[in-house]
């Protein structure tokens, strides 16, 4: 389903990965620093975060 904005919302399976990609980027060593991914995952991860979709806490 689109937001107000015309975007997709994230799935939880997209929402999963692209937060599995950001700690491989900051913290596996064997992976070149890519400081324009880091920034775009992090806007793309806070974005759903602002909207209210966040994953249950447990």
């Amino acid at each position: 389903m689109a937001d107000a904005t015309g975007d997709k919302e994230m799935t939880e399976t997209e929402y999963a990965r692209k937060l599995d990609e950001l700690d491989r980027l900051l913290n596996d060593p064997d992976v070149p620093m890519e400081p324009a991914k880091v920034w775009s995952l992090l806007a793309e991860i806070a974005k759903r975060d602002m909207s209210g979709g966040r994953l249950p806490q447990s």
